[in-house]
């Protein structure tokens, strides 16, 4: 990769770089490209590839995905979580001179003290909407979509209202519980109420989740305030240009 005049940098990140691989783990990098080649490798599908020359042992395999210095800068700027996740503990293998990839990356999985607090609002008004509206709504119409659709939906926003209480990353769904099970700040039969949601959704269940999320921390708003809070930030997307946060 080095020898190519296109490669400005080698980023080692995933498990390797973390020091958690496992003997037949595979070796995630990004390799940080100009501008143009990454724009050209969006137009043309081709952002991500799999190397099984370089792996040194059998069946090895690395996972290349292209990025860009553009591309790095975006991502310390409004990121999503995956994407910020991805580069802790991240390590640059190699990087041309000129360029402060080392520096770039280490800003990429960095959020502020107020973003962690707009986030756990804007997840708690998530959690108060879909579990203390939705899911009655959808108990009172016998309507089994909407009813699990607000059972994950509100699992969903709690585990990352419990996130950014903790200062942590949301790495993907795949990912959510084991991160939960590892929190210093977590109520006190978390696990319990969360799956009792998902496989049993009734009010009685959803009421006693959102209960122990309400009673964790000295929420500055209410549930009134919650939903206009929760239009905001979910339903006017398309007006202030801002993702839902789920998808942040």
């Amino acid at each position: 990769m080095k020898t190519d005049p296109d490669t400005i940098a080698v980023i080692l990140v995933g498990s390797v770089a973390r020091g958690t691989e496992r003997p037949d783990s595979d070796v995630d990098v990004y390799l940080v490209a100009p501008d143009d080649v990454f724009d050209s490798a969006i137009a043309t599908h081709r952002v991500i590839a799999v190397e099984h020359s370089d792996a040194t042992y059998p069946g090895g395999y690395v996972d290349v995905k292209l990025a860009s210095v553009r591309f790095l800068d975006a991502a310390a700027e409004r990121g999503d979580d995956p994407v910020r996740a991805s580069f802790e503990n991240a390590r640059v293998a190699w990087a041309r001179d000129g360029y402060d990839i080392a520096g770039r990356v280490a800003a990429i999985p960095v959020l502020s003290p107020e973003v962690w607090e707009d986030r756990a609002i804007s997840f708690m008004s998530e959690v108060w909407w879909h579990g203390t509206d939705f899911l009655p709504q959808a108990l009172a119409s016998d309507n089994t979509f909407l009813l699990h659709h607000a059972a994950v939906h509100t699992v969903s926003a709690g585990g990352r209202v419990l996130l950014a209480l903790n200062r942590t990353l949301f790495r993907g769904p795949r990912y959510l519980d084991a991160t939960l099970a590892t929190l210093d700040r977590i109520p006190d039969g978390y696990s319990d109420l969360a799956r009792q949601l998902l496989t049993r959704p009734s009010r009685e269940s959803a009421e006693a989740y959102v209960q122990a999320l309400e009673n964790f921390h000295p929420w500055p708003m209410d549930r009134a305030a919650s939903a206009s809070i929760f239009v905001r930030d979910n339903e006017l997307g398309w007006l202030t240009g801002k993702l839902p946060p789920e998808l942040s």
